[in-house]
């Protein structure tokens, strides 16, 4: 009777493996989610508009314009998209260039919607844009949200 159990039990663990092997089965421990793993679904980001509010403001009027409420991360992309985006826009004594898409949005670049806003007011919001989305890789998509 042992040799039969011994036997049974190499039978099973052979097949335990085989099935392994060829993705029959998932091995590997669970882990927990992490933004870094999180599937392609497009992550919510409620954008606080009262601590920004020249940046809320021009996002909002670009996409009620036509461009898009949603951003795919591409920071790889984003120095070229600045430059396309703001070719031929004048800089102006006391405001900063904000656009829409962002730079570091793959929609971002040529024909994105700029306006001059407060610097403090953009580059606050940069930086918490930048923040929020650290953990999340390129080509999450990311819908801003107002309320």
């Amino acid at each position: 009777m042992k040799k039969f159990i011994s036997s049974a039990a190499s039978v099973i663990i052979a097949l335990i493996l085989i099935a392994g092997y060829f993705d029959l089965i998932d091995l590997s421990p669970p882990q927990e989610n992490t933004p870094e793993d999180t599937p392609q679904d497009i992550v919510q980001l409620e954008f606080p508009a009262d601590r920004y509010p020249e940046t809320a403001e021009h996002i909002q009027n670009a996409i009620k314009q036509g461009k898009p409420d949603i951003c795919t991360i591409d920071r790889s992309g984003a120095e070229e998209n600045r430059d396309e985006s703001l070719k031929g826009i004048p800089t102006k004594k006391g405001y900063d260039r904000d656009e829409w898409p962002m730079a570091m949005c793959a929609e971002g670049g040529t024909g994105a919607n700029i306006e001059y806003i407060d610097p403090s007011d953009n580059r606050g919001a940069g930086s918490w844009v930048g923040n929020q989305l650290e953990g999340f890789r390129d080509g999450t998509k990311v819908e801003f949200i107002f309320r």
